[in-house]
């Protein structure tokens, strides 16, 4: 179960993940195969429900060729 209060930063960063996903022209699945991950948690991740691991980020960074501080490059606001 994920705590509330980290619930929008995760869907934040699920939404900045399918952003750079689909930007590189690569469905869950293909993203999954390149990560070597299930493509439900793919799906998981990217709709924030689920608080990912550090290598599962090392590998979706790899297979989307880009730095793990990129997954960490999006805007987000503190729910009030």
């Amino acid at each position: 179960m994920i705590n509330n209060r980290d619930k929008a930063y995760l869907e934040a960063f699920g939404k900045h993940l399918q952003e750079l996903r689909q930007a590189k022209g690569l469905s869950q699945q293909q993203l999954a195969f390149e990560a070597g991950l299930n493509k439900n948690q793919v799906g998981n991740i990217e709709r924030g429900e689920v608080n990912t691991t550090i290598s599962t980020i090392l590998s979706l960074s790899k297979a989307l060729d880009v730095d793990c501080k990129a997954l960490f490059d999006f805007q987000y606001e503190e729910p009030q």
